[in-house]
C-alpha cells in the first residue's frame, strides 16, 4: 500500500516506537533496571557476597538471587562455591570487546599504543572520558617487571590522571566548569590537585605545553605523560599516554617522554581525520 501524498503527518524513523523519546517510568522496565544495577555495581568488584550485593544495591536478597541467578544462565556473571563469591563472567568481557571492536578508536589506537611502548619502554594508555571520571579502553603493557597497570575497563578520576587533565585542558571552559562542579577533588596523594584553582593553573599549563603531567598525583611513585586526541571535527575524544614508576619516568626525562607521546597523540589524531593533521 503506497502513502498516501496528501499526508504529511511526520513519519518515524523504523525501529523506533511512537514513544521514542519518552524516558519517563511507564516506559523503563524496572526488573531490567534493578538487574542492570546489581550488574554494574558487581563489575566495581573484585567479587561479592550475595548480602553484600543485595545490601549495596538497596535489594531484597531474594530479588537480588534470582537476579544473579538470571545473569549467571546467560554467563554474564558467575558463582566462587568456595568462598561464597559472586564474580563477572566470562560473557560480560565477549560483550565488552564487542563494544571495542566498534569504535575505530580502539582499532587504530593499537599500533600507535605499541608503537609508543616500543619507544619509551614503559606502559602505553588510551582513556576516554566518562562523567568526571577517565575511563581506559587499551593499553600495552612494557616489558618491565615493575609497571602501571590500568586494564580497560579501569576508572579513574580525571583531576588525578595524565590522560584526564590533558582531556579536561582541551575542552571548552563552559563544558569542564560543567564537569567539574559537582566533582570532589579526592586527595589520593600529598601531591594530588584538590584546589580548584590550583586544577585551573595546572591545566592552563596543560594547554599551552600540549600535554600533561601526572606527579605521583593518584599513586605514590608513579608518573605518567599524557596528550590529547582529536576527531574530525577537531574536538576531544581520549588521551594517550606513557606511564611508570617515577624512577624510570624522572623529572629529568620528561621532556623526552612528552614529545614521544605528543607525537602518539599527533598520529592517532591524524588517523581520525582531525583537521591540520597529516594523514
Amino acid at each position: 500500500m503506497r502513502d498516501d501524498p496528501q499526508d504529511s503527518s511526520p513519519r518515524r524513523a523504523r525501529g523506533r516506537p511512537k514513544a521514542w523519546d519518552d524516558r519517563s517510568d511507564q516506559n523503563t522496565v524496572k526488573s531490567l533496571d534493578r538487574a542492570m544495577a546489581v550488574f554494574e555495581h558487581l563489575s566495581t568488584t573484585s567479587g561479592a557476597t550475595l548480602s553484600e550485593l543485595s545490601a549495596d544495591t538497596d535489594q531484597a536478597p531474594a530479588t537480588t538471587y534470582r537476579i544473579l541467578v538470571t545473569l549467571e544462565a546467560r554467563g554474564l556473571v558467575e558463582f566462587d562455591p568456595g568462598p561464597q563469591l559472586w564474580h563477572i563472567g566470562p560473557r560480560a568481557f565477549l560483550i565488552g570487546a564487542r563494544y571495542l571492536r566498534r569504535t575505530s578508536l580502539v582499532e587504530r589506537a593499537r599500533p600507535v599504543l605499541r608503537r609508543l611502548m616500543e619507544r619509551t619502554g614503559e606502559t602505553a594508555n588510551l582513556g576516554v572520558a566518562r562523567e568526571a571520571d577517565v575511563l581506559f579502553v587499551s593499553q600495552v603493557e612494557t616489558h618491565a617487571s615493575i609497571r602501571a597497570f590500568f586494564p580497560p575497563g579501569t576508572l579513574s578520576p580525571m583531576h588525578a590522571s595524565g590522560i584526564g587533565k590533558a582531556i579536561l585542558a582541551q575542552m571548552p571552559g563552559d563544558r569542564r566548569a560543567q564537569l567539574l562542579s559537582g566533582a570532589v577533588l579526592e586527595r589520593f596523594t600529598p601531591h594530588t590537585l584538590t584546589d580548584r584553582a590550583a586544577l585551573e593553573t595546572d591545566l592552563a599549563e596543560a594547554r599551552a605545553r600540549g600535554y600533561a603531567i601526572d606527579d605521583e598525583e593518584k599513586t605514590e611513585g608513579m608518573r605518567c605523560i599524557a596528550a590529547p586526541v582529536f576527531d574530525v571535527h577537531g574536538e576531544v575524544v581520549a588521551g594517550i599516554s606513557v606511564s611508570g614508576p617515577a624512577s624510570r619516568v624522572s623529572r629529568e626525562g620528561i621532556a623526552g617522554f612528552a614529545a614521544a607521546v605528543t607525537e602518539a597523540a599527533r598520529d592517532l589524531s591524524a588517523a581520525l581525520g582531525a583537521p591540520g593533521e597529516a594523514a
